[in-house]
């Protein structure tokens, strides 16, 4: 067992100030971070509590696990490494969207750059 535990289902009020009054009568507490966005400050509902024991960590998971915080029964338990997730693929990134390239070669409706005639056809004539 490890000494770092998982806190879920906190409600955004919470900060880690206050994880640290709630876990620090089952022991020293070495950390308390409220996992927030990035973008928005906002806190995305779960943290980590660092206790200065495993024999701490467990009196905590037993102590606080299903407990109310700010109006909120909690999940306590031992935190788990993160799995290793496969590179996020799709989405808007990379090169590409509609056509491909910039402006010239490849993209849009016909292909060709976009000097001689134009219209949907590419190539040199214009027209269709």
């Amino acid at each position: 067992m490890g000494n770092k535990l998982y806190v879920g289902n906190l409600p955004y009020t919470v900060r880690d100030e206050d994880l640290q009054q709630a876990f620090g009568e089952f022991g020293a507490i070495t950390s308390a971070k409220v996992m927030m966005e990035r973008d928005t400050g906002r806190s995305k509902g779960f943290g980590f509590v660092e206790m200065g024991s495993d024999a701490e960590a467990q009196a905590a998971i037993e102590g606080m696990n299903g407990q109310s915080l700010g109006g909120r029964s909690i999940t306590v338990n031992e935190a788990r490494p993160m799995e290793a997730r496969p590179p996020r693929t799709g989405g808007f990134g990379g090169g590409g969207g509609y056509g491909g390239g910039g402006r010239s070669g490849g993209g849009g409706y016909g292909g060709g750059d976009r000097s001689g005639g134009g219209g949907y056809g590419g190539g040199g004539r214009g027209g269709y």
